[in-house]
């Protein structure tokens, strides 16, 4: 399995990734949002078709001592974000999938989770990305977040968040001929 996100056309990027289980408790990393925040975002997650997704971020929050200050480019951009999405397919604890508003930009989150012995294989795609800077955006974010999922689920110390979001970002650059 490859760690890297794959193009699989100009708006969708898909990521795998084999995290410890149970189910149920990845589940839960991807529902609840003292755990959700812990790798991705706080906020609810109502975990029924059309229910109502809130993603709160901070960044900063996800990262180790020794990381840098914040980059230059996220600068212009608040320490603490949020967005809004729906849900449209919920399937616990197989299958869950939401928009996700950017402003003007919406697009679908779809997280997939099966089982594979003692582990959990994590599907992500993420659909509907408008323009080439947000599939490399988007790209190193999920990169860097699954990252720090798969040190919240094993117990590990986390890494430097923004060194780990500014090399993946320019892997993407290289990797998906985006620079």
């Amino acid at each position: 399995m490859n760690e890297y996100g794959e193009l699989l056309d100009d708006s969708t990027v898909k990521f795998e990734r084999l995290l410890p289980g149970p189910i149920e408790r990845v589940w839960r990393y991807l529902t609840e949002s003292d755990k959700r925040a812990q790798w991705l975002c706080g906020g609810d997650v109502e975990t029924v078709v059309d229910g109502h997704v809130d993603m709160h971020f901070h960044n900063v929050s996800l990262s180790c001592d020794d990381d840098i200050p914040r980059p230059e480019k996220y600068q212009d951009t608040p320490e603490k974000m949020s967005f809004v999405g729906k849900v449209t397919r919920c399937e616990p604890p197989h299958i869950l999938e939401h928009t996700w508003e950017f402003g003007e930009e919406s697009s679908e989150v779809c997280y997939k989770l099966s089982e594979e012995d003692d582990k959990v294989r994590l599907v992500l795609i993420h659909r509907r990305l408008e323009s080439k800077d947000t599939v490399l955006s988007v790209s190193g974010g999920w990169h860097t977040h699954l990252n720090v999922l798969v040190d919240v689920l094993e117990g590990n110390k986390l890494r430097p968040f923004y060194k780990m979001q500014l090399q993946y970002e320019s892997e993407y650059a290289q990797k998906l001929g985006l620079e």
